[in-house]
């Protein structure tokens, strides 16, 4: 979000740019040294979503500036800084809908408090929770990991997105190494441990950053770290991302215990990965029996086979459906060297070899999940004619 702080006090002003680096939510702080009267232009509407208003010493004149502003600018949330909780001064902001109120001294941590807030009802207000896709072993080595690492980047770059990758493969998770060669010093247990005082700044502090808007929360190095993690702290972390991310994809592994089946539950979609051979289809089918006993409906679950040969004599995708009673939803083909390569350089395959069939696999994949339109290309014909 981009900010406006306004203070007719230098060192106040000087005080709050400090305060406010490095909060998460923050893009951009533009500070005016006077009141809002005496701004040269106003901003852009749109281009200020929170404006930080200096009211210390007891003052009430800023607020007269402010409710002329709020004719021109219904959209915008406005966090006051006072000294003193007047009760003429709190009446007057509320009638003005201001909600955010911070007591002087200033604390980074209120004001992160305050930014976090402002962007869960601006979500809120808008529909725009985000999305929780699982990704779900039927079998080891079924590629799921590398298929929610990639596909988690694939989201992040094609549809400008955030994303956050969580790995809940609690005993064995390396999710973070098919996209980063960086090791993390903080991981998902130092995160439950702490889950009460969870906010963005901390979840910020444990992510390997891939791309700007694409983060990977870590299982631990050591499996015995994640014994004491509950479902309740799993719930609370999912819902937290859900609440600042627009994806969140959890790599869920393949153990069925009761933080995988909360993480499931909470899921709006599970992506179950196998291949097309006897033992996959029946360590899925007995997977997929789990599914129904836990009354997942149909729509909810969506098969992915991976590593697809087209060569004649094989199981099909038709016999994979007659048996799981599950429609396949998508199909990643094999390609052993770019999927090899990706995988022993910590590159995601989009970035290292983006015209493989997997990469364009996958692409289509986050397309069809963000709902992206499909760009149809263009034939010889109309190429040329373009041209001329």
């Amino acid at each position: 979000m981009k900010a406006l702080a306004v203070s007719e006090d230098r060192r106040n002003l000087e005080d709050i740019r400090k305060l406010a680096a490095g909060v998460g939510q923050l893009s951009e702080l533009v500070c005016h040294e006077g009141s809002l009267a005496g701004l040269s232009t106003l901003p852009v509407k749109g281009e200020v979503e929170v404006l930080m208003l200096d009211c210390r010493h007891g003052s009430v004149a800023p607020l007269t500036d402010l409710e002329r502003l709020s004719a021109f600018y219904p959209g915008l949330s406005t966090i006051l800084i006072v000294d003193q909780e007047s009760p003429e001064l709190l009446l007057r902001a509320l009638r003005l809908g201001v909600r955010e109120v911070i007591k002087a001294p200033l604390s980074r941590e209120d004001i992160q408090a305050a930014f976090q807030r402002i962007e869960q009802k601006a979500r809120a207000a808008h529909g725009s929770e985000g999305r929780v896709l699982a990704f779900m072993s039927c079998k080891g080595g079924s590629g799921a990991s590398f298929l929610a690492t990639n596909l988690g980047y694939a989201l992040a770059e094609r549809s400008g997105k955030r994303v956050l990758l969580i790995d809940l493969n609690l005993q064995f998770g390396d999710a973070v190494l098919y996209v980063s060669d960086h090791r993390p010093n903080i991981c998902l247990p130092d995160i439950t441990r702490d889950i009460q005082h969870l906010d963005m700044a901390l979840l910020k502090s444990a992510m390997i950053e891939v791309l700007p808007n694409f983060g990977v929360l870590a299982a631990p190095e050591d499996p015995t770290q994640s014994v004491d993690i509950r479902p309740t702290q799993i719930e609370s972390l999912i819902r937290f991302a859900r609440a600042n991310f627009d994806y969140v994809i959890l790599d869920v592994g393949r153990s069925l215990d009761t933080c995988t089946i909360q993480a499931l539950d909470l899921a709006e979609r599970i992506y179950p990965v196998l291949q097309l051979t006897l033992p996959f289809l029946r360590d899925a089918k007995r997977l997929f029996d789990v599914y129904r006993s836990l009354d997942y409906p149909l729509e909810k679950v969506r098969p992915i086979l991976n590593r697809v040969e087209r060569s004649s004599g094989e199981l099909t995708e038709q016999d994979a459906e007659k048996l799981l009673i599950y429609k396949i939803f998508a199909t990643v083909p094999n390609h052993y060297k770019s999927v090899t390569a990706s995988v022993n350089q910590g590159i995601p395959i989009l970035k290292l070899d983006a015209g493989s069939p997997v990469a364009r696999s996958l692409q289509e994949l986050s397309d069809q999940i963000s709902e992206r339109p499909q760009v149809r290309s263009q034939g010889l014909l109309s190429r040329l004619f373009a041209r001329t």
